[in-house]
């Protein structure tokens, strides 16, 4: 069920199951750290020319070496986890994701901000002490330029059974 609540901007603490609809921005920036890092993920995981080769990467459409999509979306759950899944969050997990976009390349040196949405919430039918929370994330680089969005899924414990 979509939630009709107005937004509401919140700078700490963490989603919890009866929390109404809310936009929280992470504060911390963090990027791939560098071609090194870039490199070391594309060739354990995406070992596409782009991604591992410099001077490949040079004369692809791409113009120099990008971080792997994949690369991008473990950054950014590193700052989701650090900053809004502590301890005390409610977050039991996820189910999963149902749309995941690569907008713009990640290049060495970039910095990104997440922001998350909650935009739909429904208690769980077989488990009345938990709930399901649809996300929405966008990652963000240092410019502003929306780099990668996705909708993501999480298990999150009910406040005192409240919906």
């Amino acid at each position: 069920m979509p939630l009709a609540q107005p937004v509401m901007r919140k700078r700490s603490g963490g989603v919890i199951f009866g929390a109404s609809r809310c936009r929280e921005s992470i504060d911390r920036q963090v990027g791939p750290k560098g071609a090194g890092a870039i490199l070391e993920f594309g060739r354990r995981f995406d070992p596409q020319p782009f991604h591992v080769d410099e001077e490949a990467a040079r004369h692809s459409p791409y113009g120099g070496l990008i971080a792997s999509g994949w690369h991008t979306v473990s950054v950014c759950m590193g700052l989701v986890v650090r900053s809004m899944l502590r301890a005390g969050s409610g977050s039991l997990g996820s189910p999963g994701a149902d749309d995941i976009r690569w907008l713009k390349p990640v290049r060495p040196g970039d910095t990104l901000t997440v922001e998350t949405e909650v935009i739909e919430k429904r208690p769980s039918a077989s488990k009345p002490d938990r709930g399901l929370v649809k996300l929405r994330r966008t990652a963000r680089n240092q410019d502003g330029d929306e780099v990668m969005t996705m909708i993501g899924l999480g298990i999150f414990r009910r406040r005192d059974g409240a919906s």
